[in-house]
Formats: structure tokens, C-alpha cells, sequence
């Protein structure tokens, strides 16, 4: 029996960038008795909080101990103080100062050269690439765009894929993956979910037979392939509601 579900979040837990729907966080609270919960994402803290933490408004306290999160591709872990009542970072790696103005430049140029950067887009006090600490990431059309401009902006990722190859050419030695809808994270190699699902097996002294895991991007490119190539059990999902759908049969089972 796996002792850790493990999931992607945009696209497999919710809609891109939205919190979770009321099914998921009913199923996930109900895996959280049975189940070391561990999202892994190229999202910062606070999106975890707001996404899915915020949601699980049935949790207890003891089942929140069972909620791992892996930041940033999990080159950031969080995990709930019983005694705090809060959340503890485990551990960071964060990129240098100047990796994260190398990254940015590279990115900006990239796309500006292929005509993929679209300023004029921005909803007000957004920003097409942020700096997440460990990761620098790129969203086309800003964190605050609507959910369809997103779905529909880059659909077989194409342009990402562009992106991506013009930045592996200015600059080499960083590795970059393309997530959710319309993002890129530039990170240094190795600082990529075989990163994070390798601290995982450490801090939750488990071995990659005790985990599953769900995501959207197994594809080769894609930020879920990693752990594809770890051997680690993966189930490929297309949506929230295809999760929702193996979480209801994994708890029948139960």
C-alpha cells in the first residue's frame, strides 16, 4: 500500500491558479487519515496557502501535520507545527542575486525576440516574471489574467517550447521547464522536482515505491516528466475532476 500521494497542482488539483474545488478538498481531507499529503508545484508559499490550505476548512489541526508542502518544485518545504499552530519552513535553496537578473534577462529577451511578450496585457500591479526565491518564473500573460485568456494562450505549447529553446541558447546553464497554462520556471539544474521529490523521500524516510503521483505535464518537457524519470508511480491526469475520479476510487478501496 503507498504511503504518500503526491500531487501536481495547477490542472490536477484545480482549475490553473484557482483554489481548489469543494470535491477535491472534501477527498483530500479524507486522505489526509490515511495519507502523507504532498503538493509539489512551482508556486510560492502563499499560493499554497490560498490554493489548498485555505480550503481544507474541514481539516484538523492533526491532519494538517499529514500536509507536505513542496514549494518552488520543492526547493522549499513546509510542514504545520502542532505546537505553533502554524506553518515552519523546513528548508530553502534560493537562487543568488545575480542568477535571478541573469534568468529574468534571459527570459524578457527570449521573448521579446519571438513577439510571445505582451506587456500591454497585464491586469494592474502585475508582473510577467517573478522572482519565487528558488525559481524564476515566467507567466505570458501575468498571475492575474483570466482563467481562459490563460487555457487559451499557448494550448500545445508551442510557444513555450520556442521560449524555452531560445533561452537554452543564451543561456545554457539553466534548466527550464514549462508548467500550468502559460508559465515557464527557470531554475539551476537539478533544482527541479526530482530535487523536491528526492527531499521528500529524506525528510518522510519513505522509498519511491511507498509514493504516487498525479500530474498533468508527464510529457518529456513537461515540469511532471522528472519524476517520470525517477520510476516514482505516476498516474497522468487532464484535469481536477480526472484526480478527483482516482482519489474517489483509491478511498472505496479503503
Amino acid at each position: 500500500m503507498k504511503k504518500i500521494l503526491a500531487f501536481d497542482v495547477d490542472q490536477t488539483l484545480n482549475v490553473a491558479k484557482m483554489p481548489i474545488p469543494d470535491e477535491i478538498a472534501e477527498l483530500l481531507t479524507k486522505c489526509l487519515d490515511h495519507f502523507e499529503i504532498c503538493p509539489i508545484s512551482g508556486q510560492k508559499f502563499d499560493q499554497f496557502l490560498i490554493q489548498i490550505v485555505d480550503r481544507l476548512k474541514d481539516a484538523t489541526e492533526e491532519q494538517l501535520t499529514h500536509l507536505h508542502l513542496f514549494v518552488a518544485q520543492g526547493t522549499q518545504y513546509y510542514r504545520y507545527n502542532l505546537e505553533k499552530k502554524d506553518w515552519d519552513q523546513v528548508y530553502n535553496y534560493p537562487l543568488t542575486d545575480e542568477q535571478v537578473k541573469k534568468i529574468t534577462e534571459t527570459i524578457e529577451k527570449s521573448a521579446k525576440e519571438l513577439g510571445y511578450w505582451e506587456e500591454d496585457k497585464l491586469k494592474e500591479g502585475d508582473e510577467i516574471i517573478e522572482n519565487r526565491l528558488s525559481q524564476v518564473t515566467f507567466s505570458a500573460l501575468g498571475q492575474k489574467a483570466g482563467t481562459e485568456e490563460k487555457y487559451a494562450w499557448d494550448p500545445d505549447c508551442k510557444k513555450r517550447e520556442k521560449i524555452v529553446a531560445r533561452c537554452k541558447e543564451l543561456a545554457p546553464e539553466f534548466d527550464y521547464e514549462i508548467g500550468g497554462t502559460t508559465s515557464i520556471n527557470a531554475v539551476t539544474p537539478g533544482m527541479n522536482k526530482v530535487f523536491g521529490m528526492t527531499h521528500l523521500l529524506e525528510e518522510l524516510k519513505v522509498e519511491k515505491e511507498d509514493i504516487l503521483y498525479f500530474g498533468d505535464m508527464t510529457q518529456p518537457g513537461g515540469n511532471d516528466y522528472p519524476v517520470v524519470q525517477m520510476g516514482i508511480d505516476t498516474i497522468t491526469v487532464r484535469s481536477h475532476e480526472d484526480t478527483a475520479f482516482a482519489l474517489r476510487g483509491i478511498l472505496g478501496v479503503l
